[in-house]
């Protein structure tokens, strides 16, 4: 599938907080005094380490929103593999402006290219199975459309984007509601046709009462592979199997052998350590 870029409305208060985060209240002080108005400067955006990227554009919105007059070409497209050296742009414009927009372009730059990579290192241990590797909720706050986005660019999928776009009943709404069966009536009665429901379960028992109340899908978490196997046995088909709870790349390849549809996988937004990419002036 193609990686479509996020619309400019989205990203730009995103980008523009995080500029005047850092500008404060008196801009740029070391760069207003040490450059001069009128230099201007050509640097690349350059990695230190291989990985995948992700954020392209929203650097390059940092540095036009400091200045109009920069030019950013890109070298290589979200979605690239990188190799540690590699040139992913060249900016060039007013000295100042460059400086004072690298680290926020950065931030967001290294930040969602580590998700990209280490998502794609997710992706790449379940090569072979059907298994799709999808995020979460679990974001960081004001960044969950980006981050989102930078999974996607690691060729993993989304997850609900919130609680407005799907329904997942835990184990808390289980407990409140009274039962499985009693809070999926609820749903169901509550939500439109469009809107798919799916019951997260912790075991088998669980799992049947979910699969004779009917649902669209079971996220099947913290399972054993036996129990998972077992799981995806006993769906046959029914619903969509997601497999859920501390998966690692080096886990992965066990659970997708399961049969599961979706694998979903928290630490690829809310801990993969960012990509180092630094802007360098040859």
């Amino acid at each position: 599938m193609p990686l479509n870029p996020l619309p400019r409305v989205m990203i730009e208060p995103v980008v523009r907080a995080a500029l005047l985060e850092d500008l404060g209240r008196a801009g740029d002080l070391t760069s207003d005094a040490i450059v001069p108005a009128d230099a201007t400067a050509t640097m690349v955006l350059a990695t230190r380490q291989p990985g995948v990227l992700a954020g392209l554009d929203v650097a390059a919105l940092a540095f036009e929103l400091i200045d109009q007059r920069i030019e950013v070409i890109v070298a290589k497209p979200d979605g690239s593999p990188l190799s540690a050296g590699d040139v992913v742009a060249t900016v060039r414009g007013p000295a100042r402006a460059l400086l004072t927009a690298e680290r926020t372009a950065l931030n967001f730059l290294c930040h969602l290219s580590g998700i990209a990579t280490h998502t794609a290192t997710v992706v790449e241990a379940v090569r072979g199975h059907k298994a799709s590797i999808v995020c979460t909720r679990k974001t960081t706050p004001g960044l969950r459309a980006l981050e989102k986005y930078a999974v996607r660019a690691g060729g993993g999928g989304n997850h609900r984007f919130g609680l407005d776009d799907a329904v997942l009943i835990k184990d808390n709404h289980i407990a409140i509601s009274g039962d499985i069966r009693t809070a999926i009536e609820r749903a169901r009665a509550g939500v439109g046709h469009m809107v798919r429901i799916e019951v997260e379960v912790d075991t088998l028992e669980q799992l049947d009462l979910a699969l004779a109340a009917g649902v669209d899908a079971v996220l099947l978490d913290n399972m054993s592979v036996a129990q998972l196997t077992e799981a995806v046995a006993r769906v046959n088909g029914r619903a969509i199997t997601e497999a859920s709870g501390r998966v690692t790349a080096q886990t992965a390849p066990a659970v997708a052998a399961t049969g599961v549809d979706l694998i979903s996988v928290g630490w690829i937004t809310h801990s993969a350590p960012i990509l180092d990419i630094g802007l360098d002036y040859p």
